[in-house]
């Protein structure tokens, strides 16, 4: 009998009841309407600090105090007052929110301590990025949009290179698979792909999220595959096969410089943009400041977060055709297309897997489950009928 790969791809997605879907379709609705809130809470809490003058009463005791404790102050003020405002939305959004769908089951003072942390992170951090993009606008003037696409792709750099060891070991617990037939088997598809060993790594995912979730981060020597207990524990071993392929793909591939690449083009149209509009939505917000005084940071930030958002779907569809590449490195390195669609019909719990052409264009990340797996089940076909032959 000839195997039928849309006959195949329904009994895959039948797994899931019509509550299941229901559950899907509305967790993911509303993170697409998330965007939309993200930027009206940014412009509320941009228009309160604006209003409340700190900025401004600080900028004026520091004026004899020089240029860069100037900008590390006003700038590590700004990023705390931004965050505390935003508080309660992002309480909602990356806590509560989950909480109710059952995406993780984090409580809720490990929530706020892991918040702590990333806020003290955000704020040392910022404040320096912040001297040195002022810098650049003090001394390109009219340039300043050019030469912070640079700065950008400077950090994406570091970021990528020190993350791995500096920031990620504050939020989770990455140390090596387990001894077993799973260990065995991922490094051994780590070693064919000439990953080391110890690039290999378990985390403590759950800590965080119920999703089946891995990655790849870091680049050269900190670079690594991580693989949160969620999917080794609830997955075959098949499923941790396939999907241990398809992280090896993103790391093989390189999707990481070519993401960086677009990021950096990406800065420069969005600092281009933002220098251009700046002054409106200054006007707008009742802000005296020019872009390049550091009082001015609370519309900056919407202007920059604006553009950033409307960016968003040329993002996703950079991502989108990373994880085909991933899903197809995994099909033809590994062999297992059930075990990569079963796999992924467990992320179909959190991404509506029936979208249409126009959603997953606008929001997804990934290509939807129901594309994915059929996919994977046309490579299947493609590569029986070659094997009868």
């Amino acid at each position: 009998m000839t195997f039928d790969p849309a006959a195949a791809t329904q009994a895959y997605l039948a797994q899931l009841s019509a509550a299941e879907l229901a559950l899907a379709r509305d967790y993911t609705t509303g993170n697409h309407w998330l965007i939309l809130g993200g930027l009206v809470v940014s412009a509320l809490v941009s228009w309160l600090i604006v209003r409340s003058n700190v900025l401004d009463k600080l900028s004026a005791r520091l004026q004899n105090r020089g240029f860069a404790l100037h900008v590390l102050l006003v700038g590590g003020v700004f990023l705390l007052l931004n965050t505390m405002l935003s508080k309660p939305w992002t309480l909602y959004t990356d806590w509560w929110r989950e909480l109710q769908y059952e995406r993780t089951s984090q409580p809720l003072g490990d929530y706020l301590l892991q918040s702590g942390i990333s806020t003290l992170i955000t704020t040392l951090l910022g404040a320096l990025l912040l001297l040195a993009l002022y810098t650049l606008i003090r001394r390109s003037q009219h340039l300043w949009w050019a030469w912070a696409s640079a700065l950008v792709t400077v950090t994406s750099a570091f970021v990528l290179l020190l993350s791995p060891v500096l920031v990620e070991p504050l939020f989770n617990d990455y140390q090596p698979i387990p001894e077993g037939e799973v260990r065995d088997a991922v490094n051994a598809l780590a070693a064919e792909a000439g990953v080391p060993e110890d690039h290999v790594f378990m985390f403590d995912g759950s800590r965080q999220s119920n999703n089946f979730t891995a990655n790849v981060s870091g680049v050269g020597g900190s670079a690594r595959i991580a693989i949160s207990d969620v999917a080794l524990t609830s997955a075959s071993l098949d499923e941790v096969k396939a999907v241990t392929g398809h992280e090896i793909g993103h790391y093989v591939l390189g999707h990481v410089w070519r993401m960086v690449g677009f990021v950096t083009i990406a800065a420069m149209l969005v600092f281009f943009l933002t220098t251009r509009s700046y002054g409106t939505f200054a006007r707008l917000f009742g802000c005296d400041a020019g872009i390049a005084d550091p009082r001015g940071l609370p519309v900056l930030f919407f202007v920059i977060g604006l553009f950033v958002t409307l960016a968003q779907p040329a993002l996703n569809a950079l991502t989108r055709l990373g994880e085909r590449e991933a899903d197809v490195y995994s099909l033809e390195h590994v062999g297992l297309p059930d075990g990569l669609a079963s796999a992924l019909m467990k992320t179909a719990e959190y991404r509506y897997p029936l979208a249409g052409p126009v959603e997953e264009a606008l929001f997804y990340t990934h290509p939807t489950v129901a594309n994915r797996v059929r996919r994977a089940m046309e490579w299947k076909a493609a590569h029986q009928t070659a094997a009868e032959e």
